[in-house]
């Protein structure tokens, strides 16, 4: 299967009638990115990959940075938060919003998940260093999300971007409305 990498820079619905209570999920995508197809060989070499990524849209700041941050986050307890999903995530010095990259693995990793289960679904963010409330309701928001049978298995269902994007509108609005 081939790699689908799409960055989506307008959405119509972005700011129409959610909440603003919780993090829009669409606008942090279409700040950061979806990939599809993903192929790598460790949770290590993931998180560098998921740094690289990130540093390539934002270029005021480095992927070594990003990396550490990951990593740092990852030494305090594995992120992988179970049913082979994992949300990777750092605060980062120099960010004025926060940046979403979605990435369906072709392959499950051993992610040293809560529930032992290797990860096929992963939702990295980076948050300005001072963004702390809207770093946790953005966690538990994804949390949400990702609790959901049925969206992750749309989520594995898909290699199309603009239906993944579509994906988590759907399940943003649900998680909203609960």
């Amino acid at each position: 299967m081939p790699i689908s990498h799409a960055s989506i820079h307008q959405h119509p619905d972005s700011a129409g009638g959610k909440q603003q209570n919780s993090p829009d999920i669409g606008d942090i995508l279409d700040r950061g990115d979806i990939v599809t197809g993903h192929q790598t060989t460790s949770k290590k070499r993931l998180l560098e990959e998921i740094a690289n990524l990130f540093a390539a849209q934002l270029p005021n700041v480095e992927a070594g940075q990003i990396f550490s941050t990951l990593i740092e986050r990852e030494n305090l307890g594995s992120t992988g938060i179970g049913h082979g999903v994992a949300l990777p995530h750092g605060r980062v010095s120099g960010l004025n919003n926060v940046y979403g990259i979605f990435l369906h693995l072709q392959n499950p990793l051993d992610f040293d998940a809560v529930d032992h289960l290797p990860v096929n679904l992963v939702f990295a963010i980076l948050v300005p260093e001072d963004a702390t409330e809207e770093h946790l309701k953005l966690l538990a928001s994804l949390a949400g999300i990702f609790r959901d049978q049925e969206t992750r298995q749309k989520l594995l269902e898909t290699s199309d971007p603009a239906i993944i994007r579509n994906i988590f509108d759907s399940a943003t609005e649900n998680v909203v409305q609960h």
